[in-house]
């Protein structure tokens, strides 16, 4: 297959804040390993993880939601 010379690199475009791999694990109550393979796949958007999350349909947990 011949590739177009004006394709771009695998690159994800940031929608959202950034989350950090740790925040993001808190939020979802998942272990580091699980944040991470998602992290790497889909990008630190918190709007695009968000997105996946409620897909999967895994609420963050409640502390985060009131703000604690």
């Amino acid at each position: 297959m011949m590739e177009s010379a004006n394709q771009t690199p695998n690159r994800k475009v940031l929608r959202g804040r950034p989350y950090s791999i740790a925040e993001f694990a808190r939020k979802y109550r998942l272990d580091n390993d699980e944040a991470k393979r998602l992290f790497d796949k889909f990008g630190p958007s918190a709007t695009e993880l968000d997105l996946l999350m409620a897909a999967k349909r895994k609420p963050p947990s409640l502390a985060t939601v009131i703000g604690h």
